[in-house]
């Protein structure tokens, strides 16, 4: 009790060491509780790999089939984003989409979200931009039908033009700041089991044929806009993709903003797909 009695009148009696003891800890003690519940408590914020794609290129039918790990479902055009929760494999436990689907799974896993996108004109832009400039983002999967490219050609490699060109905005704005996260894209060449689909060799050599005159076709629209001439090389560089200057586009000019493109063919009706799943989570 004496004991006690002279610890109660120590702290109780005013003096400068009691003073910063106190201080301490009302201001230091918060502080380590704070930090020790961030490292302890997992992220809420799940990573996130984006579906994007021109109308019928097999997004949504790709998703259900991920989620669902059997078959895709029969799907209709999207008006909306949608998202889906999946598991990938930390240790290689689970190699194919079918294993990591199933709830017994095995190996450690990593959550994500796979997020689908519309791709009506109208529609595109405006959703798949807002999800391009997320910090959760891992990758960009753009799904398109190899067996109709040739008559779509046009519409799909302008999408695509503009999804490289915002991500190559986006690296270009961490030079300033900080640096976000490298953002790949595959181009999921959909629909290889149709006899009239074309081989992925040849969907990335004509991809980059047509992104090649879309980017001189913009430069020269720019040119005959008006525009000043001090305003023009401002924003002609702005908005060329790839290198700038150059005579040809090659998906390899990408390297230079961090940007590694992908083109890998794959059947979602037909569930090969694994090759994807395999990209998708090297990503996350």
């Amino acid at each position: 009790m004496e004991v006690l009695k002279q610890f109660l009148e120590y702290i109780l009696t005013p003096s400068g060491e009691v003073f910063i003891v106190g201080i301490l800890i009302v201001f230091v003690v918060p502080i380590l509780v704070h930090l020790y519940i961030a490292q302890s408590t997992p992220y809420t914020t799940l990573p996130s790999i984006l579906l994007v794609g021109p109308p019928g290129g097999g997004k949504t039918s790709l998703l259900t089939l991920l989620e669902r790990g059997d078959s895709a479902t029969a799907t209709h055009t999207s008006q909306i984003p949608q998202s889906i929760e999946l598991t990938t494999s930390n240790d290689h436990g689970a190699t194919t989409f079918r294993e990591a689907a199933r709830i017994d799974a095995p190996g450690a896993h990593r959550k994500f979200l796979l997020v689908d996108t519309p791709g009506h004109g109208k529609l595109r832009n405006q959703h798949a931009m807002t999800q391009i400039a997320s910090s959760t983002l891992r990758g960009i999967v753009y799904v398109l039908d190899a067996a109709s490219l040739d008559d779509s050609l046009a519409d799909t490699a302008a999408y695509l033009y503009d999804v490289l060109l915002a991500l190559q905005k986006r690296t270009g704005a961490g030079k300033t700041s900080k640096t976000p996260n490298e953002i790949h894209v595959l181009i999921a060449a959909n629909k290889l089991d149709l006899f009239t689909a074309l081989p992925a060799s040849l969907v990335k050599s004509n991809l980059e044929g047509e992104l090649g005159r879309i980017r001189q076709s913009r430069s020269k629209g720019l040119l005959d806009s008006g525009v000043g001439v001090d305003e023009v090389g401002s924003e002609e560089q702005d908005d060329w993709l790839g290198q700038y200057g150059s005579e040809k586009f090659s998906f390899g000019q990408m390297r230079e903003f961090d940007i590694e493109v992908d083109v890998i063919g794959g059947s979602v009706l037909e569930g090969k797909v694994d090759k994807w799943w395999d990209w998708i989570s090297k990503r996350i």
